[in-house]
């Protein structure tokens, strides 16, 4: 691997950081798994003059679980540690499960869930099961104040998020699970290990019996950014979930999503899988 040239920072605080990411401006890029950093740098698509390396920084490596609030993972949580958590294969299986599909062992080792969803790909792993249960980024602002930033409102437009220079993810906060309700995610690709989704398809269900209470359904691969499908929810919101108002709002999420063709599928077998993966993310949520 050979990599440009740059000045490496290992940040000590949350306040360093951010301070030497506003003053070098966009330019200094934050080194953490560095999973989706290095590669584009190898290759030469990405040439930051300086690398910030946050892992030094204490507190953000946790798996946490509030009765209230639900799970808490800290952003410099390894995506290995997230599959193979007890807290979370008991308390919110989905999110291990989706942990578990990002690329291959040796890159869960080092990735981070942050890191996952930060780098923006509409093909993300972890995003639409996130985006599903409503879950929300937490961020400490470049002005030192932290906030929230509710999953459906943290991307933008193609890989650009609600972030700006010297804003750095802290953690993620997913609500808890209610006995009623259950939550999957399925990706479709090529191989198991490091190929990106060729479609991802995530929901998140409220059923009493086999009536559905809420839903909401989120497709990656099939936009600029991953996206939900409410024409999809809304046709299942209320109703009785037979199969064939499932094989339904299969068809609503595939119209309601905009897939390209390219070296990996083309828009037209996306589209037909977001309706194939529809049904069956639903079935799946259900089976618990």
């Amino acid at each position: 691997m050979v990599l440009p040239r740059f000045e490496y920072i290992s940040a000590k605080s949350l306040e360093e950081a951010s301070n030497l990411l506003r003053e070098l401006g966009n330019g200094a890029k934050i080194m953490n798994g560095g999973t989706d950093l290095l590669p584009p740098m190898n290759d030469g698509i990405l040439k930051p003059t300086h690398l910030v390396d946050i892992k030094g920084i204490p507190g953000l490596d946790y798996i946490e679980y509030d009765e209230t609030e639900g799970l808490k993972i800290g952003a410099l949580t390894k995506l290995r540690d997230i599959e193979f958590s007890k807290i979370i294969k008991e308390k919110n299986p989905s999110i291990a499960a989706a942990a578990a599909y990002v690329a291959s062992m040796q890159v869960r080792s080092k990735g981070t869930i942050a890191g996952n969803i930060v780098n923006a790909s509409p093909s993300c792993d972890t995003a639409p099961i996130l985006m599903a249960q409503n879950a929300k980024v937490l961020v400490h602002r470049h002005d030192g104040k932290k906030t929230e930033i509710p999953m459906d409102q943290f991307y933008v437009g193609f890989k650009k998020v609600a972030l700006e220079q010297g804003d750095i993810v802290i953690g993620i906060v997913i609500p808890p699970l209610a006995a009623n309700e259950k939550a999957a995610y399925i990706k479709h690709s090529v191989r198991r290990a490091m190929d990106l989704a060729i479609v991802g398809v995530a929901a998140w269900v409220k059923a009493e019996g086999k009536k559905c209470m809420d839903v909401r359904i989120t497709l990656g691969a099939v936009a600029i950014t991953p996206i939900r499908s409410k024409p999809a929810e809304d046709l299942l919101k209320g109703k009785e979930l037979t199969d064939e108002l499932l094989g339904q709002a299969g068809i609503a999420a595939m119209d309601s999503c905009k897939p390209i063709s390219d070296v990996r599928a083309s828009a037209e077998y996306r589209a037909d899988m977001v309706r194939v993966f529809t049904k069956r993310v639903i079935q799946k949520a259900l089976e618990g």
